[in-house]
Order: C-alpha cells, then sequence, then structure tokens
C-alpha cells in the first residue's frame, strides 16, 4: 500500500482507538491491558508517545539533524509511567494531539527527504517514509493491547493485507537464530496464498490460515485461533513482532 494514502488510514485508527478509550471509565483505565505489566493507561500513553518519537524521525529527514526517536530507552520508560497515572480525558486529548501533530509532519514531509535514512530505537535504519507504516503498526496492534473490545477480528482489511505481506517477507529474512519456535516451518496465508519459508524443507512442518488469523497470531494477538499445523501439535512461539524490514538499511 503506497504510504501516503496510509495516513489517512491512521485517521481513522485514531479515532477508533480514541473510542474504546473513551467508552472506558476512570477504573477501566487503571485495569490491566493485555500486555503483562501495564495498564490500559499505560498503553493509550504508549500510543501517544509513539506518535512523537515517529514525528522526531520525520524532523531529523526534514532538517537532516539527527534526532532520536527516544532520548533513551531509560527516558522513554520513565516518561511512560509518568503519563500512565493521568485521567482518561487527558489520555484521549493527549492521543488525539499526538496523532494529528504526526499526521501533519507526515503530510507535509518533502518529497526529496522521504528515502533520507532515519534510525528506530532499537539500532536499524529506514527510510524516512516508513515511519507512516511503523505507526500502522502501533495504532492498530496497540489498539487490541488496550483489551476493550476490539481485535484482530476488527483490523481494517487494508491494515490485514499490508501487514501480512510485511511480517511474512520481513520474517522469512530473520535468521535462523532469530525464528524463534517457527525455525523450520513454512507459513502459508489460506486466502492469499502468500508464504515465508523459515528454513522449511520438503516435509517439514507448516502453519496455515487466513491472513487475518496468521497475522493475529504472529502479532502476539491472539492466541492462534484459525491457525492449523501439519503436524498436528502445540503452536510453537512466533519471534517477537514487529520485525526489521527486510530491505533496511
Amino acid at each position: 500500500m503506497e504510504w501516503r494514502s496510509v495516513i489517512g488510514e491512521l485517521d481513522l485508527g485514531t479515532e477508533r482507538v480514541i473510542a474504546s478509550l473513551t467508552a472506558l471509565s476512570e477504573e477501566d483505565v487503571r485495569a490491566p491491558s493485555a500486555l503483562p505489566g501495564w495498564s490500559r493507561a499505560h498503553v493509550a500513553t504508549h500510543i501517544a508517545r509513539n506518535a512523537d518519537s515517529l514525528w522526531n524521525l520525520l524532523e531529523w529527514a526534514r532538517t537532516g539533524v539527527e534526532i532520536p526517536q527516544y532520548a533513551s530507552l531509560e527516558a522513554r520508560n520513565a516518561a511512560l509511567a509518568e503519563g500512565a497515572g493521568r485521567k482518561r480525558d487527558e489520555l484521549v486529548d493527549d492521543v488525539r494531539a499526538s496523532a494529528e501533530r504526526f499526521a501533519e509532519q507526515a503530510r507535509t514531509l518533502p518529497e526529496e527527504v522521504w528515502n533520507a535514512p532515519v534510525r528506530a530505537l532499537q539500532g536499524w535504519y529506514h527510510p524516512a517514509w516508513y515511519g507512516v507504516m511503523r505507526r500502522w503498526h502501533e495504532v492498530e496492534a496497540h489498539h487490541v493491547d488496550l483489551a476493550a473490545g476490539y481485535g484482530p477480528a476488527d483490523w481494517p482489511e487494508p491494515y490485514v493485507r499490508w501487514a501480512l505481506t510485511s511480517t511474512l517477507t520481513d520474517m522469512a529474512a530473520l535468521p535462523e537464530t532469530q525464528r524463534a519456535g517457527l525455525a523450520g516451518y513454512r507459513i502459508t496465508a489460506t486466502d492469499s496464498g502468500e508464504s515465508a519459508d523459515l528454513g522449511w524443507a520438503p516435509g517439514g512442518p507448516e502453519a496455515s490460515g487466513s491472513g487475518r488469523a496468521l497475522l493475529g497470531w504472529l502479532s502476539g494477538r491472539s492466541d492462534g485461533v484459525g491457525v492449523a499445523l501439519r503436524p498436528d501439535g502445540p503452536l510453537p512461539e512466533p519471534p517477537p513482532w514487529p520485525h526489521a524490514p527486510a530491505d533496511s538499511f
């Protein structure tokens, strides 16, 4: 999917997150999310701070002055802990305002810097425009993590199509030591025919399912419902998601 059209998808996704947050009570916001050790307020704060962090990378590309995604991992965690103590309406306002800042930055990014290299917190480089795609993962996956009634079944179809293709491509490029329980597997989407061979050899184990079912499982946002194994057995543990893009530099 062309990255500039994804900005509108982000606007829609953010409004869905805001609708879920607004439906929660103050008590609900303090309750555990789907992420271990995080409340829903932690997740909402992370969604907002992630928008700001990716804004930093676009500003790096725009100005040519290096701006790290986060000042440090410690600073990122401190901001998360501080922000999680706020009331629901403050969280909603923050999610909305930070998303609007990011969208404006992305929409006005000069064409000549779209491919400028910037660095993710994890250390790998990608072209500036890819920050928009990274943000799409954050909005959709962390909406599920709110544990507020939104799940993989609710992901918009354009996101599922792009994210599955991206996930399979990037997984296939992982070194064998980073494939976790999927080393030696073939992963196949039964609806699109897309597949990824993770060191698979004929007669080796295979996992298959609809693109949506596979993405929910591979992203850690479902327990693997709708995914079939051959031979039968327990579902293996996928590698941490999302992955560095296969063509990162």
